[in-house]
This record gives C-alpha cells, structure tokens and sequence, in this order.
C-alpha cells in the first residue's frame, strides 16, 4: 500500500471515546481500524461509521489476550506495511466501591494486566510498524485520576474520587509514556498522554464532556506537526500535571 496513507489504529473503538475519535481521524483522511475486543460489537461500530462515508475497518483486539496483538501485527504488515498513529484508548475500571485499604487483589491485578500490561506489550509488539512512519504518533488515554499532583493536592476535585485499582493503572501509563518518549527521542515519533476530562459516557453519564469534546486531545495528539511536544500529558492543548 501506499506510504503515504496514513494508517491509525484505536483500541477500545466501538463505543465511547474511542468511537469518536475514530470518527474524526477518519474524517481527517486516515484509513481508521477500528480496535475491539469483541469482533461482532466492533462491526456494527465500524458499518454505523461507513454508513457516514468513513473508511474504518475492524480489527480483534483483546488486551487480555497477547495472541490478538501478534495477529494484528501480522494483518497491518500484510494489508499496509507501517502504522501512523496507535491510540491506546481501551481501559476498564471495576473497582469504585473500594479504597487503597479494600481493594481486592484480584481486582487490581485485573485492571493492570488490562490497562497497563497489556497495553505496553501491545505497543512494543507494532512499534516496529510505527518506526516505518514518516510520523508516528502514539497517544495513550490517561486520565485526571491517574495524577498524583491532583491527588496529593488539597481541594483538587478528586477527593472522593480514589479507586486505587484505575487510578494506579493510569498513573503507571503515564510512566511509560515518559519513558517511551525518552526512548524514542531522535526519531520521528511522539509519545503523549491525552486527559480527555469529565466526558459523559455509558460509564460516566454525569460527565461534563460531550464525547466530541472528550476526543479531541486524542485527535489533537495522533496529528502533531513535526515540531509537536513528546512526552507529555495533555487535556486541550493545555499540558496538565502528572
């Protein structure tokens, strides 16, 4: 295929935010596979889109199953040969009824294999196909809640808002997002947290957010110039503390 097309990859995009942010990258001109761990959902995601004219596709991606990782890779180095832009949107978070004192252990450990483990073995599995881009972006959804300045901080908002699990989870993404940033550094790509904010989702239906709002620092982040930031964590085009 040819280069340069620009190929994005978004976990979790059948529903939510990561829907929407297929939808504008899309529109943006990108060849959208459209990641989903249940294939059947990520299909009717994917023709509800097409339906509007956009050229999205779906792609299995379980985080809890490494096999689909590889599978993918294989797929995008057969039916492409490079990715532009990998979202890492997909995450869950189970654990709102309990504390850093409760919490049971399965249920973190649930929550970083998925949100963290997985997402960091998936990354390094198409990193190879991300270094063949002219401008690879990678773009990992963080969170409010994964920030330890805003935790530690007295009247920061997030006072009662403390599920260890999801949190800590975010917070170790955020990690990675600076170590890969270092570890990239030189090349032509970038590596930054998106803190969508307080979006209104099935999970969330108080939120402040629409989900358009909500994936624009995604979208923002995937289509950096090349004097763009990496390494940081951004909301708008406001950076935000770690």
């Amino acid at each position: 295929m040819n280069s340069t097309i620009k190929i994005a990859l978004i976990t979790g995009g059948n529903r939510g935010i990561g829907f929407e942010i297929c939808r504008q990258l899309s529109r943006r001109g990108f060849i959208v596979l459209l990641g989903s761990r249940d294939f059947c959902r990520g299909e009717a995601a994917a023709r509800e889109l097409q339906a509007e004219g956009l050229d999205v596709r779906t792609v299995q991606v379980d985080m809890n199953d490494a096999a689909t990782f590889r599978s993918l890779y294989d797929l995008i180095t057969s039916d492409y040969g490079h990715l532009d832009v990998l979202i890492n949107n997909a995450g869950f978070a189970s654990d709102w009824d309990y504390d850093a004192t409760d919490v049971p252990i399965k249920i973190l450990r649930d929550t970083l294999e998925s949100n963290f483990f997985g997402l960091v073995e998936l990354t390094q599995i198409l990193l190879p196909l991300i270094r063949k881009s002219s401008s690879g972006r990678i773009v990992n959804q963080s969170s409010r809640l994964g920030s330890l300045t805003l935790h530690s901080t007295p009247d920061s908002g997030l006072e009662d808002l403390k599920p260890f699990a999801y949190n800590t989870s975010k917070t170790a993404v955020n990690a990675f997002t600076v170590h890969l940033a270092a570890a990239t550094k030189g090349t032509r790509i970038k590596v930054n947290s998106a803190n969508p904010g307080d979006v209104a989702t099935a999970a969330n239906p108080l939120g402040m957010l629409t989900v358009e709002e909500g994936a624009r620092t995604a979208v923002w982040l995937a289509t950096l110039p090349e004097d763009g930031p990496s390494g940081g964590k951004f909301h708008g085009l406001e950076t935000t503390p770690w």
